[in-house]
């Protein structure tokens, strides 16, 4: 058993096995999980756990290369944008029209489900490289 960090089990396998430009998705709690992709749902309530408590989470645990979200949270939800952008800096940011991410999201590795409720609180991780 792990003492630290991420300790859910499908995610871990899943981030260990994540290759060079791979996808795992972290979705709020409304996001569309498409057929055959693998999902782990953490939603217990809406809010719990947060997009922030997952994405902090993941963090750590693995190299990220950029990120991809919908333009729309610039006017819906820029606050959680501005925070994303800190957070992640200076990884390349992709934003594409929420259809588009959702047809992204079809290729991911997996789909994290959170509880957040805000809009647009969805962010496609592509893995990188750790040399």
């Amino acid at each position: 058993m792990r003492k630290t960090g991420l300790l859910q089990a499908e995610i871990v396998g899943a981030l260990a096995a994540l290759g060079h430009t791979q996808t795992i998705v972290i979705g709020d709690a409304g996001l569309p999980i498409p057929d055959g992709v693998p999902m782990v749902d953490l939603a217990l309530r809406a809010g719990i756990p947060t997009f922030w408590d997952t994405l902090e989470t993941l963090l750590p645990e693995c190299v990220f290369e950029s990120y991809v979200m919908a333009s729309e949270t610039e006017g819906k939800n820029l606050p959680l944008l501005t925070n994303v952008r800190e957070a992640l800096s200076p990884m390349s940011e992709t934003l594409v029209p929420h259809e588009e991410f959702k047809r992204m999201s079809e290729s991911a590795q997996l789909i994290i489900r959170t509880g957040e409720t805000s809009s647009f609180a969805n962010i496609i991780l592509v893995g990188g490289v750790n040399f």
